[in-house]
């Protein structure tokens, strides 16, 4: 079974002048356990939205989304937000970080929301998953004194903390230079192995693209295969 099934997927607006505006098209996607899939597209090619309904932020207008087997269009309220909560990391391309918190009040935030044990070792958890992207040191710091780089690192330990089915990651590297995106992304994909992770990546770069298992491409709001992207080697 697979851990995320999209069939027939569509997603439209309505405009103020009464008109429709799709988004989404006809998208069919399974994703399985611990993959990792990219999806390469340009600016406005629905990319984004498609990571919202993944992400159970949005919801699609036709078709059917189901999530480890079971339909998504009956969630609602509190049951969603805490689904969400539990099966989804998110990564963003501008981090996201709570400016006045330390790197590790970041990432134990996602277990504010959590119940019993989780709650309650919530500071140990985020300082463990600090520790795995190499950033144990500096825990006790926040966003302004770290690098680019390094507050990636805290939204990518932010999103593991909980040890979530899928990571949907929306252009991860676009903040960054070429060889720190990199380096970064190249993190993230060990990171989600390790763990057993599924891994959507939303990009734009084929470098970026090359590290998935498997290749898609979203152009005018559908979803069509890419032949297999070579990653570059870097000396």
């Amino acid at each position: 079974m697979s851990q995320l099934q999209l069939t027939g997927i569509g997603r439209e607006v309505r405009l103020p002048d009464g008109g429709v505006l799709p988004i989404l098209t006809e998208v069919d996607l399974t994703v399985e356990a611990g993959e990792h899939v990219s999806i390469v597209g340009r600016s406005g090619s629905g990319k984004s939205t498609l990571l919202n309904v993944l992400g159970l932020l949005d919801s699609p207008t036709a078709g059917e989304y189901l999530l480890d087997g079971e339909p998504t269009d009956r969630l609602r309220g509190r049951r969603r937000a805490r689904l969400r909560g539990e099966c989804f990391g998110f990564v963003f391309q501008q981090f996201n970080l709570l400016p006045r918190r330390t790197a590790a009040e970041n990432v134990a935030a996602p277990l504010l929301y959590a119940r019993g044990r989780e709650f309650l070792t919530r500071n140990r958890a985020a300082r463990e998953v600090l520790e795995r992207v190499g950033l144990g040191d500096r825990a006790d710091q926040v966003p302004e004194r770290l690098s680019g780089g390094e507050q990636q690192r805290v939204a990518i330990a932010r999103a593991l903390v909980r040890r979530p089915r899928v990571v949907l990651a929306d252009e991860p590297t676009g903040a960054l230079d070429v060889e720190t995106g990199r380096a970064v992304m190249a993190l993230l994909a060990e990171a989600t192995a390790e763990q057993g992770t599924a891994l959507v990546t939303i990009t734009h770069d084929l470098a970026v693209a090359a590290l998935a298992d498997r290749q898609l491409r979203l152009e005018g709001g559908r979803l069509t295969p890419m032949a297999p992207v070579v990653a570059e080697v870097v000396p």
